[in-house]
């Protein structure tokens, strides 16, 4: 408000002056040719200074308001053509200065937010460039290390020949389960991969990822369990083999980070009218509070050394998260460190 009046003032200063000068020059003008032909009237002389000067002032107040209200229209359409679905897109033009100012602050703080974001999505795509290049070159550097020692003469000794050729197909099995992993995300991620609905018991299903990791389990003497006797079928509309895909990436990570003598439970409750919230819980190592955010990034680890140690693309929780989205339902992790984590996702339930 108050630099409302301090422009108004200056407006009508600067009016008043101009007024002035023009109503003078007019009125010495005049008077120069009255006196030429003889007829001073000082009367007269003084009416046309006092009309001049109104008449110039009210002319120069108008002109004035009309020239910073076209400026002022010239900013608001210059703001909308930049974004014509932004909420800064105007529809009506208010020549309130302060209206202007407040608009124009937030189209910058806008700017700046969306500035903000394209720099960290840079370096996201910095990071991302850099982890798709570690977890391609590692397995290429291993099997160009064992093919070069078999051609420096390896190759004529069997039992070494036999070793670095399985060694030689691990690396090769590496680098196409990288590949796969990516393939699929991308699919994911674009909409080109068609997802098969269908009813089927999430209970079978559980199960049956159960029998696949048992050995996997049995290695650290890990217990992969129902959290109750389930008597009725939990009927649910998916795509059966994605969600096959989410339970048993959630459990191998269960077991990947679980202790051993541990326990893996795996539980399906009501969450509300039409849906239902499917529980991976551990007692395993946990993970950091500050790590969680970033979890479902793709070739994001935790503790790079053991989670290559302990193998995986590192794109399995990414295709979890893709997985669930592409079904249109949520997914959630909450960890303790030292305790354990629970991975949970809705899922639609069957009529």
């Amino acid at each position: 408000m108050k630099e409302d009046k301090i422009r108004e003032k200056t407006s009508r200063n600067n009016a008043v002056k101009t007024a002035l000068l023009v109503s003078g020059l007019l009125t010495l003008f005049l008077a120069v040719m009255l006196f030429f032909v003889g007829f001073v009237h000082f009367g007269l002389l003084l009416s046309f200074l006092i009309f001049s000067f109104l008449l110039v002032f009210l002319i120069f107040s108008y002109r004035f308001k009309k020239y910073v209200d076209k400026k002022v229209a010239l900013i608001y359409d210059e703001i909308g053509s930049i974004e014509t679905n932004d909420s800064i897109a105007l529809k009506v033009v208010n020549t309130d200065m302060d209206s202007l100012i407040g608009r124009v602050k937030d189209y910058a703080a806008n700017r700046k937010s969306e500035i903000e974001i394209l720099k960290g999505r840079e370096e996201y795509r910095k990071e991302f460039l850099g982890n798709v290049s570690h977890e391609l070159k590692t397995p290429l550097f291993t099997i160009q290390g064992y093919i070069l020692t078999l051609l420096d003469g390896a190759k004529d000794k069997p039992e070494l020949c036999t070793k670095y050729l399985e060694r030689t197909n691990k690396g090769v099995e590496r680098l196409n389960y990288i590949i796969k992993d990516l393939d699929l995300i991308t699919k994911l991620e674009v909409g080109d991969l068609a997802l098969n609905i269908e009813a089927f018991n999430i209970i079978d299903l559980i199960k049956n990822v159960f029998e696949l990791l048992e050995i996997k389990a049995h290695k650290k003497n890990i217990s992969l369990i129902l959290d109750k006797f389930y008597e009725a079928p939990v009927v649910v509309k998916a795509d059966k083999e994605r969600i096959r895909q989410v339970l048993t990436n959630l459990v191998v990570n269960s077991i990947k980070y679980g202790n051993h003598d541990g326990t893996t439970e795996v539980s399906v409750e009501e969450l509300i009218k039409g849906k239902l919230i499917v529980r991976v819980t551990d007692n395993g190592e946990g993970i950091k509070k500050e790590y969680l955010p970033r979890l479902f990034e793709r070739f994001y680890r935790v503790s790079k050394s053991r989670s290559r140690e302990e193998g995986g693309s590192g794109l399995g929780l990414s295709i979890v998260k893709h997985i669930i989205e592409a079904h249109q339902e949520q997914i959630y992790v909450e960890s303790i460190c030292g305790v354990g984590s629970e991975f949970s996702f809705t899922i639609e339930k069957s009529n």
